[in-house]
């Protein structure tokens, strides 16, 4: 594919809107090549972007774009970027005595002449990040997407190749190797997702654990032949596993606040109700009045005497939209978002984390983070590209209105403000004062999210509720 070709032929929503014209417009203009092809998107193409790898094709930002190419019937781009970025896991440094466990994919990677003219791809596994961050979630995001691209194409040669079937094996492997550990959760250090600066979140964040179970679905992939099977077990059993677990200690509402406010600490056993030693002075003054009664959501973090209160938007929504969360939390999970429509959404979907810390907490948890201060960025901003998993969520939930309602506000002041990579204050008012401009995944999110309004049951084709076991199947007969 030569450069100047576009990556949409005849994009389904163009002439609909200026909005949706000028989204298509700037994933064009982001597009990364490589080789003649395209290989992926920029992150940014704000010229004044303030960090260097804005440029640079993050793995994480991707995914809607993905998404959107494979319902522009652009499948070769989504295969291409998945193979690239496999085979840039060999790129990763080694520090004296130290390597980076195999199966950890980069988080970005950028496209660039080297000395003698010739075009090299160069990965980025967080020792070039600021902060130095491991990026954990890049290998769980690159499964996601590659579960939607053979589920959505049928193309499962792809996924039998034997460096794809190599890889599956590394990622499912290193989530689930045996560490000192009694939870089935999996064990991140902080700023190892989205939110990648130190936000208090070390440990088994939400998000992670939604996106922990995505992955493991990708087991389905594997062939037992290969020897595969015993890791398919595995999988399918911890699986199982953190679905309930998830599903029964993460879910906060009235009823169960009021257990944790009762609860006995210093418990021994099995049988106990206070598991992880909770003690009821840890619950945030806040927690008790903004919770309202018929309502709740998944809490941020929890582990041994901590539970984090605050409500991370991305993992909770990601319970939704893949089928984690039973009925009945799906329902009070939106009765939460409708309830609480301006804290958490404000003028702009949605609230990265609600609250934001403040004060002393501020300094003590972001170790006074200039660009985290309270109600910006990670710490309580609003960010754009929530659109998509918001819609996902709420139609999961049976509440297209929620959906619908989101997509409207959302729509013009994006186009306005040129595609911000996030706003700033308690209702989102703001364009942050250090966002980029022309954030891609601004634009894909809702993009995205148009789609699947238009037409929900492309949710289930992209398989944000299904495994490939019923596709593997029917393709081995």
């Amino acid at each position: 594919m030569a450069e100047n070709e576009p990556c949409f032929n005849k994009p389904r929503y163009h002439g609909v809107s200026p909005a949706l014209d000028d989204a298509y417009r700037l994933i064009e203009a982001a597009g990364v090549f490589y080789g003649g092809q395209l290989v992926g998107t920029a992150a940014s193409v704000d010229p004044k972007a303030p960090a260097e790898n804005y440029a640079d094709c993050f793995v994480r930002d991707f995914f809607p774009v993905g998404l959107i190419l494979l319902l522009e019937n652009r499948a070769d781009v989504v295969r291409s970027f998945l193979h690239l970025i496999m085979q840039l896991r060999g790129q990763q440094e080694e520090l004296e005595g130290q390597q980076i466990a195999p199966g950890v994919m980069p988080a970005s990677f950028r496209v660039q002449r080297n000395d003698h003219g010739e075009e090299e791809v160069l990965a980025d596994f967080g020792d070039r990040a600021i902060g130095r961050v491991a990026p954990v979630d890049s290998m769980m995001w690159w499964s996601m997407l590659l579960h939607a691209y053979v589920l959505y194409t049928g193309d499962l040669d792809f996924a039998r190749s034997p460096e794809i079937q190599r890889m599956l094996r590394m990622i499912l492997s290193l989530c689930l190797q045996s560490r000192f550990e009694v939870f089935p959760t999996l064990l991140v250090p902080d700023a190892s997702f989205m939110i990648d600066r130190r936000m208090g979140v070390n440990g088994h964040p939400i998000e992670i654990q939604a996106l922990f179970n995505a992955t493991l679905r990708c087991a389905s992939l594997l062939l037992p032949e290969q020897g595969s099977q015993w890791l398919v077990d595995l999988a399918q059993r911890r699986r199982n596993v953190l679905r309930s677990y998830v599903q029964q200690y993460y879910w906060l509402d009235m009823d169960v606040l009021n257990r944790i406010y009762r609860f006995e600490t210093e418990m021994l056993g099995v049988d106990i109700e206070n598991l992880f030693n909770i003690h009821p002075e840890s619950i945030p003054l806040w927690v008790q009045d903004w919770l309202p009664d018929g309502a709740g959501f998944f809490v941020g973090n929890l582990g041994p005497g901590r539970m984090d209160f605050r409500f991370f938007a991305q993992g909770n929504l990601l319970m939704l939209a893949t089928g984690m969360a039973t009925v009945a939390q799906a329902q009070a999970l939106t009765s939460l978002i409708e309830q609480r429509w301006n804290d958490l959404l404000g003028r702009v979907p949605m609230k990265l984390v609600y609250p934001a810390v403040e004060g002393d907490e501020w300094r003590l948890i972001t170790g006074s983070d200039p660009k985290n201060i309270p109600w910006s960025y990670h710490n309580g901003g609003n960010w754009p590209v929530m659109i998509w998993p918001l819609v996902a969520a709420t139609i999961k939930a049976g509440r297209m209105d929620l959906a619908e309602r989101a997509w409207q506000m959302v729509e013009p002041r994006l186009f306005a403000d040129r595609w911000p990579e996030y706003y700033d204050g308690r209702l989102g008012r703001l364009v942050g004062r250090r966002a980029n401009i022309g954030q891609v995944w601004s634009a894909a999110g809702l993009l995205l999210a148009r789609y699947f309004l238009d037409e929900p049951g492309l949710l289930e084709r992209l398989g944000f509720d299904e495994t490939l076991d019923e596709a593997t199947e029917s393709a081995k007969e």
